[in-house]
């Protein structure tokens, strides 16, 4: 679900990012006035200047972390046969199980598993006249010998939901605009996934590209790491910086549609996930916090927007306003087979 793009250019600063990622403090938001503003100048130096920073103080317990973490290795030991029992090939709402090297960024394997995972929702086939991307919305796929792993999962989307929540509405406070600017494109059943990734050790090939070079399009991405390294950033030069892991920390990145609603004040950062050495394994659960498929992302009313120098355009991934279309872009592109088993006929909204 992912999209190639070239080296950052035309979002601002010039400046090469720091040897390491900010750390910002969620719990700020309930101190002093004081903590309140030391979180809200931080935040603004984050998300203007790198666009990715690490997020302690959200509440999520070790607790919680260790029942999802468990119930993803534990899928992930289950037999092949298990796993492909869910694979997304069943699934016309691209949920489920896919195989190490089915899905591409920029036309290139990635060389990683996954299970995909949204909202437990009711299949929305369109209907005449509706956009196809009613088809994201739908049932999960779950394996039966791991209930565990339905709970926990579901459990995960609620609480991240909460938390990405609150941290965009401090965001949005922290530039000066309306902190409840994006409520109503979230209101009802906006569109929350996470992942299940392993990433197996190098492609036999030699390949290293675990997932290539790319940005998340929706608003905020929150993801757990294991303590096995390979997240990189990429900086103005196109060099790319180590996010090693912290304890207890979300690597938190925005996405382009905050980009292109705030004009490129907002940034959105190209990152990558290089393969671990040789069989070495590791274990990522991206979360992504997105609005509902038919929201239309208004610009956001914010004071300094007279700064902002203007959002990235790559020809290759044009942006719409309206969220749908850029999420079925998406998984449209970054998983073939099960757009040529399920959509083979309908057109890509790049096209519309």
């Amino acid at each position: 679900m992912t999209q190639q793009h070239t080296p950052i250019s035309g979002t601002g600063s010039t400046e090469a990012l720091p040897e390491a990622l900010p750390v910002i403090d969620l719990s700020l938001a309930d101190g002093s006035p004081e903590d309140r503003l030391r979180l809200h100048d931080d935040l603004r130096a984050a998300a203007t200047g790198v666009g990715f920073f690490q997020l302690v103080g959200h509440g999520v317990t070790p607790e919680e972390t260790a029942a999802l973490t468990a119930a993803m290795r534990a899928f992930f030991a289950l037999p092949e046969a298990d796993r492909l029992a869910v694979s997304n090939l069943n699934s016309p709402h691209y949920r489920g199980y896919t195989r190490t090297g089915d899905e591409r960024t920029g036309g290139s394997q990635d060389w990683r598993d996954q299970l995909d995972i949204g909202a437990e929702l009711p299949p929305h086939v369109p209907g005449a006249g509706e956009p196809a991307y009613w088809w994201l919305e739908g049932p999960n796929q779950w394996p039966d010998a791991l209930p565990e792993l339905r709970t926990a999962a579901l459990g995960w989307i609620d609480h991240l939901g909460g938390v990405a929540r609150r941290l965009l509405h401090e965001l949005l406070t922290a530039i000066g605009a309306r902190p409840d600017f994006y409520d109503d494109a979230f209101a009802g059943h906006p569109h929350l996934r996470l992942k299940l990734v392993r990433y197996p050790g190098t492609a036999p090939d030699g390949a290293g590209q675990g997932v290539g070079a790319h940005k998340d399009y929706g608003f905020i991405t929150l993801l757990l790491q294991d303590t096995v390294g390979g997240l990189q950033v990429e900086r103005p030069d196109g060099t790319f910086l180590d996010i090693p892991p912290r304890d207890g920390a979300f690597v938190v990145n925005l996405g382009e549609l905050l980009e292109v609603a705030t004009d490129g004040y907002l940034k959105a950062t190209s990152h990558r996930v290089i393969s671990p050495p040789g069989a070495r394994e590791r274990f990522s659960v991206p979360f992504f916090y997105n609005p509902r498929l038919d929201a239309h992302i208004e610009p956001l009313d914010f004071p300094l927007a007279h700064h902002a120098p203007g959002a990235t355009e790559d020809p290759h991934n044009p942006l719409f306003a309206d969220f749908g279309l850029n999420e079925w872009k998406g998984y449209t592109r970054a998983h073939p087979e099960v757009t040529r088993r399920h959509h083979a006929t309908l057109t890509e909204p790049a096209a519309r």
